[in-house]
């Protein structure tokens, strides 16, 4: 089970001469595994380093394994994260059709067959008939739907998930997260979730590391 999900292999982020964490654990395909801790603890660091971006500012050191490949020294695009932030991030240009298409992998080639993943993707979220809006005709809500499909749509083998319900309302908040914890669960993705949020650590249900300052 291990092999197929994420493993982060004694991974320490530092600042100069400053150690913000370290984290040596695995998540399994389907699991949340949650980071929790004040601003400037490193948290979403340690996400940017998983996804090979990160600011040339911190050191980073340790392992990065998601089923069965060490990604520790491949390019961000070789690795495959999903990302959803704080913000949906749309691009505001496209249609929300055509932000699901940017994501579809090049190897599903054919405009109806394109087409076809996006509506599905659009579906499955609970935005079908959305696929030829402008996004800034969208609710907040509806936009972390759009973010969410557009994420899955690309395939990942993991996501990274740095405080994306933040932003929304309650309710909004509550509705969001358990459709992305959904997700997580019938994909069987490992995913890494930043927050700041109690509640937000109990929906995802996984094991929890705490940072201190």
């Amino acid at each position: 089970m291990e092999n197929m999900g994420l493993r982060l292999d004694k991974v320490t982020i530092a600042l100069g001469d400053h150690d913000l964490l370290e984290v040596d654990c695995a998540i399994a395909p389907g699991e949340v595994l949650t980071i929790m801790g004040p601003s400037g603890s490193g948290k979403s660091t340690l996400l940017s380093f998983v996804a090979g971006s990160i600011d040339p500012a911190f050191r980073a050191s340790g392992r990065i394994v998601c089923a069965g490949r060490d990604l520790t020294g491949l390019p961000p695009q070789e690795r495959h994260a999903g990302i959803l932030f704080q913000d949906a991030l749309l691009f505001p240009h496209m249609s929300v059709g055509g932000n699901i298409l940017f994501a579809i992998p090049a190897a599903e080639r054919g405009r109806a067959r394109r087409r076809s993943l996006a509506e599905a993707a659009l579906a499955d979220v609970g935005l079908a008939g959305f696929y030829s809006r402008d996004p800034a005709t969208l609710s907040g809500g509806q936009k972390a739907r759009v973010a969410l499909a557009r994420v899955l749509a690309s395939h990942p083998s993991m996501l990274l998930l740095d405080e994306p319900f933040s932003r929304l309302d309650a309710d909004l908040r509550g509705r969001t997260r358990d459709l992305v914890f959904a997700a997580v669960r019938a994909r069987r993705l490992p995913a890494l979730l930043v927050t700041h949020d109690e509640a937000d650590a109990a929906a995802a249900g996984g094991p929890v590391i705490r940072i201190s300052a």
